[in-house]
């Protein structure tokens, strides 16, 4: 009964999506306040209902009930208990549920949440929200259903793919899921502006807190895969390019400059339509990368799926929910004229800059991304489109990108002169220079590395500069203390997220001085790399809840004392057909990985593969102050709380006080 049950929730779900989008609309157009009102109660009953058949799934699997298709091809008795929980979702008819899920929880976060939204906002927003439900509900019954059953049922399950049962996997589509399904929330709000015709700073306040933390989730999310891939996988890089990684890029970016953009239009009410056309692209790429994974139309080793006629179906919603807002964007935003004036040289002319650089970094990559497919299917011609394309297409937009974030917060609303800004990053500045200075005296002119290096302080120092000029700590130093307990929040999460990237930045431009190398070792043998001595110590086998290993023993010393002791496996899985994965064994410090991975046996010797990883660890770190940062902001009641009523038509229109650089 508990497939039964979870198949009834799903269908509840699908028939209040479909009052969720119906009812309210139709209350907006008569004016009746009560339909209007329903949509709130609908959007928490369809967030229960999706919640009961989650439930369901994760019991059917807690209980390895066998007679469910979806437990057999994806656990086993034997796994741990988090690993079958990890099931539930690492496979694609139960991460479109996870999916449905999350776009269902920020409905009922927009209905919980949004009491002081105007009624006819909350109801379109809900309604709008209700509608890619009700898209996706039907995707779920219609082809991907998770409680299909199996007759008689099996005496147990195949296993989850090996590469899966990893904690890091375990967590990340869930993150990863909120940044992509966050973005719904954002489309939802643009397409209710577009249909009532107005933008103004009052939606700009009540867009950034779902835009900031759609944001922050999609960051953790794309670390914790790429922290997996760099151990789990054993290649010893962490980021490669793949076109699903790349899917999972695009909306990171769009929504980097959508979160920027909704800034100035609740400071300035101005960028209107860039924010508008950023919310709207945001969740596009999202839906974009959900139809890459499941179509089966690129290779990929994070594919769920390659059945042409799901993708079918997920290319229909692509095209009723971009191409339908986007045809909405065309007819009703130019009536959006912006009221708020700037120069070119400011803060919302750097921001400016900030979207289109972002968005043409969008462009590339998605160029690269899907051209093999259409080289394939237009010219008949196979190609890869790789690291080398998108390294020497990137990197040119990033160098302006990085400069202007330094200098932008430091900038004034509506217009500026840039020496003062250049006075208070002259220490950035002067911690960019010393880091090529450093390559040039320790390891030689290496051009990727010393820029990366010069970028990344470059960065932090802006960071810092941004916080000391706002708490006028060289201006007047004895108020510096009060002033830096009165800056916002928002202030602070703003300068850790600039900063957070820096650190990530030098963690990159430490990876471009890795170095590795291969070797075949007997026991008792030693490997000199990187200025330290690697030992094989012993080869043995050892035994798991599901899986046997073979495990390497490797003492790495370093003038003769021993700095750690590694022990990297190589793992099969008996119920997964002796299917075999790669356990690299890693130690971390603050300036760097040792990395050892273990490779196949010849004879007597083990075929032994180690990196010296410089600062490999701050890429993560540099993320995870990210995502801080964006947390920190969110706890800012002047983000949390309802925006203020719109300014007044005077104020609008540009005659009003203005603070040129707000604490």
């Amino acid at each position: 009964m508990i497939a039964e049950f979870g198949h009834f929730a799903l269908a509840l779900a699908f028939a209040l999506a479909l009052a969720q989008t119906v009812l309210p609309l139709w209350g907006v157009a008569r004016g009746d306040a009560r339909l209007m009102g329903a949509a709130a109660p609908l959007a928490l009953g369809q967030l229960l209902a999706c919640a009961a058949a989650f439930g369901a799934l994760l019991t059917a699997f807690a209980v390895n009930d066998t007679s469910v298709i979806n437990v057999v091809q994806n656990s086993h008795s034997a796994k741990p208990m988090l690993y079958k929980f990890a099931g539930a979702w690492g496979n694609h008819e139960g991460s479109m549920l996870l999916w449905v899920l999350i776009l269902a929880l920020c409905g009922g976060a927009v209905a919980g949440f949004g009491r002081d939204l105007p009624g006819v906002l909350r109801a379109r927003v809900l309604a709008v929200l209700g509608l890619v439900a009700l898209g996706f509900l039907a995707f779920v019954l219609a082809t991907s259903n998770p409680f299909g059953r199996v007759w008689p049922p099996a005496p147990d399950g195949q296993g989850l793919n090996p590469v899966l049962q990893d904690p890091g996997l375990a967590f990340h589509p869930p993150l990863l899921y909120l940044g992509y399904v966050g973005y719904a929330v954002t489309f939802a709000f643009a397409v209710a502006a577009l249909l009532e015709g107005r933008v103004d700073a009052a939606w700009g306040r009540w867009v950034r807190p779902w835009a900031l933390a759609a944001w922050s989730f999609l960051t953790l999310g794309i670390a914790l895969g790429s922290w997996w891939a760099y151990y789990e996988l054993g290649w010893g890089g962490y980021w490669f390019w793949d076109p699903v990684e790349n899917a999972s890029l695009l909306p990171w970016l769009a929504g980097s400059a959508l979160l920027h953009s909704a800034i100035v239009v609740e400071k300035r009410e101005a960028l209107k339509i860039w924010t508008l056309l950023l919310a709207l692209l945001a969740f596009g790429f999202s839906l974009l990368g959900t139809f890459l994974v499941r179509s089966g139309v690129l290779n990929s080793v994070h594919a769920f799926a390659s059945d042409p006629s799901r993708g079918t179906f997920i290319l229909a919603l692509l095209g009723i929910y971009v191409a339908g807002s986007l045809a909405l964007f065309a007819w009703r935003a130019p009536a959006m004229a912006p009221t708020g004036l700037f120069a070119p040289l400011s803060r919302e002319g750097a921001l400016v800059l900030n979207n289109l650089l972002l968005c043409a970094m969008a462009a590339v990559v998605l160029a690269g991304t899907l051209w093999p497919m259409f080289a394939d299917l237009l010219l008949d011609q196979k190609i890869s489109v790789g690291p080398p394309f998108f390294n020497t297409a990137i990197l040119p937009l990033v160098a302006p990108l990085l400069l202007a974030m330094a200098a932008g917060p430091l900038l004034p609303w509506k217009r500026a002169r840039l020496w003062p800004v250049l006075q208070r990053l002259w220490w950035a500045a002067l911690l960019a220079a010393g880091a090529v200075a450093v390559m040039l005296a320790f390891a030689g002119w290496r051009t990727g590395p010393a820029l990366g290096f010069a970028a990344a302080l470059w960065l932090i120092g802006g960071a810092l500069a941004d916080l000391t000029d706002r708490i006028a700590l060289f201006r007047r130093p004895a108020a510096a203390w009060s002033r830096a307990r009165g800056l916002p929040r928002a202030a602070w999460g703003a300068a850790l997220a600039h900063g957070g990237l820096g650190l990530s930045l030098l963690g990159m431009a430490g990876m471009g001085l890795a170095t590795d190398t291969l070797a075949a070792l007997r026991p008792g043998a030693t490997l000199n790399h990187a200025g330290y001595q690697w030992r094989l110590e012993r080869l043995e086998d050892v035994a798991g809840p599901n899986w046997t290993a073979r495990r390497a023993t490797v003492t790495v010393l370093r003038d003769g004392a021993v700095v750690t002791v590694l022990t990297p496996e190589r793992r099969s899985f008996p119920v997964a057909a002796g299917m075999t994965t790669t356990e690299a064994a890693i130690h971390t410090s603050l300036t760097g990985d040792l990395y050892a991975v273990l490779g196949e046996e010849q004879g007597d010797r083990a075929v032994l593969r180690v990196h010296h990883n410089i600062l490999a660890p701050w890429i993560w770190l540099g993320a995870l102050v990210m995502a801080l940062g964006g947390a920190l902001s969110l706890t800012d009641r002047r983000i949390r709380v309802a925006a203020p009523a719109p300014r007044s038509v005077l104020s609008a229109a540009g005659h009003g006080p203005d603070v040129s650089r707000p604490t």
